[in-house]
């Protein structure tokens, strides 16, 4: 049976629920007003711990430094509004055993002393205890770790070529009179004045630009695989008898 003295080292003290799911904090123990026994637990919830839930202690466990009930976080926090106001209205109680589908008036005195047992992954069960552990599950996924692209840009630098190019120029040759010329030496006056003219050319260099095609760029992923060491803590649940028990 749970005593006065027992659950008032409660107060203070973190309250779970099932599936381990923190609750809130103890602030008050209600008692019995015919048996004197602790009967109902006070519990700060809410993001900033506003509101008062009532829970009752029937099934409650001390867990090391928190205790334990056998109801989720939302049946904690969605029990009938109750002010905390130091006692508990028959009707204000009614409404909280309903909730918690506990028949009225059936929770008293005797109700610590049921030989029943306590699975905190559902209500009161039989005498068996569940032993539970936690199991690392490790796998992978993907960030981001950087991106690579190709920019094309245009820079310019000095060519040199030799290119060979010809031009022309005059150059006097003078021939003798002979039998085979002289009829064209003879042709026109005998004495006149005369120019000839002669034109000349040369090359120059003259340089073009075309745009040809040399190679292609682009970019390629790899994956490389490799191995991680990944290291990290579990919690398992270790069970021991205690008193007179013979063991198999």
């Amino acid at each position: 049976m749970t005593t006065v003295d027992e659950v008032r080292d409660w107060l203070g003290r973190e309250l779970y629920g099932e599936g381990h799911e923190k609750v809130g904090s103890i602030t008050d123990i209600y008692l019995d007003d015919a048996t004197g026994e602790p009967e109902w637990l006070a519990v700060k919830t809410g993001l900033f711990g506003m509101n008062v839930s009532f829970v009752p202690i029937a099934g409650a466990s001390e867990m090391e430094d928190h205790v334990m009930v056998p109801y989720t976080k939302d049946t904690v926090k969605d029990a009938p509004n109750v002010d905390s106001d130091g006692e508990l209205s028959p009707e204000q109680e009614r409404r909280l055993y309903e909730h918690y589908e506990i028949a009225f008036g059936t929770v008293d005195a005797q109700a610590f002393d049921a030989p029943v047992g306590h699975d905190t992954s559902g209500p009161n069960t039989d005498t068996a205890m569940t032993r539970s552990e936690e199991e690392m599950v490790v796998g992978s996924r993907e960030r981001e770790t950087g991106r690579a692209r190709l920019r094309k840009y245009i820079v310019t630098e000095e060519v040199q070529q030799r290119v060979p190019v010809s031009r022309e120029e005059v150059r006097i040759e003078r021939e003798p009179i002979t039998d085979a010329n002289i009829d064209e030496a003879l042709a026109g006056p005998a004495l006149h004045e005369e120019e000839h003219e002669v034109t000349l050319y040369e090359e120059e260099p003259v340089v073009e630009k075309r745009v040809v095609p040399k190679e292609r760029v682009r970019l390629e992923k790899e994956r490389e695989v490799g191995e991680e060491t990944v290291e990290g803590e579990i919690r398992k649940e270790q069970i021991e008898a205690e008193g007179d028990v013979r063991r198999r």
